[in-house]
């Protein structure tokens, strides 16, 4: 179609572009994406490439609690933090997004819905995108901020560099250590039940017990976890190296007030 002989182009929407930038660091191809939303392939490259600049985020009302003071809902962003530290990621797709990747167990889609609630809490003018995966799904974010929000982030596994909670950062898990656990253990733990045998007059008699495990390769992010369990009076050990556990009767059921199975 031409208007006075020049070629009209179709504007597309900013959030079309976002969609396109979180799918596409999810891993998916152009043409599928392409496909999907009715954008023509060649665009999906070009705005991939970075060729698209899109406002900064504060210009496109997304404020961040970093930058422009805006509301940090505390308990959400503690729980955030914990799956992010636990085995969670960020990327730049393009030199002016990052996107905040959780990924999350289908087995498990009430700690799916509440990372999903956390994220758009904390970030609420920024969409949550999920692409699906074998097993499991992606719950993506794009807004530049989410570096601002996570400064922990940086190039190579968390376990190959120092991983230290801004003072800002250390004040919000001070005063919500339960969230953080929380995110911790949904996204890098588990409750498990252990059993053991005990010879009885009666005979051998199999007793069952609750357990909690946190595993993680970052000697940072163990302590972080440690540190949180210390304000809740938790007891906790290193059964080896990369693992805490919390195993005491009572210990469990102070931590299952906060935890819980996953569901």
């Amino acid at each position: 179609m031409s208007v006075l002989g020049r070629t009209l182009r179709t504007v597309h929407e900013e959030t079309t572009v976002d969609l396109v930038l979180a799918l596409a660091a999810g891993g998916l191809h152009a043409t599928e994406i392409g496909r999907v939303l009715g954008v023509p392939k060649s665009t999906v490259q070009y705005w991939c490439r970075g060729g698209r600049r899109l406002p900064p985020a504060a210009d496109r009302g997304r404020p961040c609690p970093r930058c422009h003071e805006a509301p940090l809902p505390s308990a959400p962003y503690a729980y955030l933090l914990g799956a992010y530290l636990g085995d969670r990621h960020i990327t730049t797709p393009t030199a002016n997004t990052a996107a905040l990747a959780i990924y999350c167990a289908d087995d498990w889609p009430g700690v799916s819905e509440e990372t999903e609630r956390a994220m758009r809490a904390v970030m609420p003018q920024s969409n949550v995108s999920r692409v699906a995966r074998t097993g499991c799904h992606a719950l993506r974010s794009n807004s530049r901020h989410w570096l601002c929000l996570f400064p922990q982030h940086g190039p190579g596994p968390k376990h190959t560099r120092r991983v230290v909670l801004e003072p800002w950062q250390r004040l919000v898990v001070d005063e919500q250590p339960g969230p953080l656990l929380r995110g911790l253990f949904h996204s890098d733990g588990c409750r498990i039940t252990n059993w053991t045998q005990k010879r009885t007059e009666a005979g051998v008699v199999r007793y069952e017990y609750p357990r909690y495990l946190f595993s993680n390769k970052s000697e940072d992010i163990l302590a972080i976890c440690e540190t949180a369990l210390d304000s809740l009076d938790i007891a906790h050990r290193r059964p080896r190296w990369d693992m805490v556990s919390v195993a005491r009767r009572a210990a469990v059921a102070r931590l299952d007030e906060f935890v819980g199975p996953k569901c």
